[in-house]
């Protein structure tokens, strides 16, 4: 069965969506934009559990990945390229579940999501002002990606901690985060169309001029 765009845009309508590379603000700003505005807020990986229950090794290999890893000290330590390929396979896997998920949700009031879906896939199922791009140059991406008490970032560093060569690991994992971070992802999200915000400098407090950006472009005062 395959459902037209036409009719997924018009049950997606209350959903705006917030997609970008790591450490740009894009959790955060879900957050405010949820607190400010009374929207239903999807975080990063939510409904996890149920997509997890109903994959399968033929249809989503790679989200079903999580039922079949060894351990999570596996998962931290694959290379870039097993790493990359993962991430991309994961993101088209997990938008289906996404979108049948918000359908749902959405019928409550209005959603702001912190997504992965790709933005081919969100211009067939969304309009201009129903998303942003969010961007932070790699180095921060990288840099800064464990310094955030995030309970999966945390868990993530603990699990590298227990591998037989910690700091090896760690770099190889770095090396990761980097890569799907990289140049090349970055100019795509940049010439994807959607409306960008940058982030350039973390030192900076530009939370609330973002606040008011993204509202302003979600048309949600």
């Amino acid at each position: 069965m395959n459902i037209e765009n036409n009719i997924l845009k018009h049950y997606l309508r209350n959903c705006y969506f917030i997609n970008g590379t790591a450490y740009a603000g894009k959790s955060t700003m879900c957050k405010m934009l949820a607190e400010k505005y009374n929207m239903i807020h999807c975080e990063e990986n939510y409904n996890m559990d149920t997509i997890l229950s109903v994959v399968t090794q033929e249809l989503q290999p790679n989200i079903n990945y999580f039922n079949t890893k060894i351990n999570w000290q596996e998962y931290v330590s694959r290379t870039p390229d097993e790493f990359e390929s993962w991430c991309n396979g994961n993101a088209r896997e997990t938008a289906g579940f996404e979108i049948a998920e918000l359908i749902r949700r959405s019928g409550n009031g209005k959603v702001i999501v912190d997504t992965n879906i790709p933005c081919d896939i969100l211009k067939e199922i969304s309009d201009y002002d129903h998303v942003a791009v969010m961007l932070s140059p790699q180095s921060l991406s990288v840099e800064k990606f464990f310094d955030r008490e995030d309970e999966e970032k945390q868990f993530l560093l603990s699990e590298i901690y227990k591998c037989p060569d910690p700091e090896k690991t760690l770099r190889n994992f770095k090396d990761c985060i980097a890569r799907i971070n990289s140049q090349k992802y970055y100019d795509e999200f940049l010439n994807s169309g959607f409306f960008t915000v940058i982030r350039s400098d973390p030192e900076i407090d530009t939370k609330d001029e973002t606040l008011a950006t993204l509202a302003k472009h979600f048309g949600l005062d």
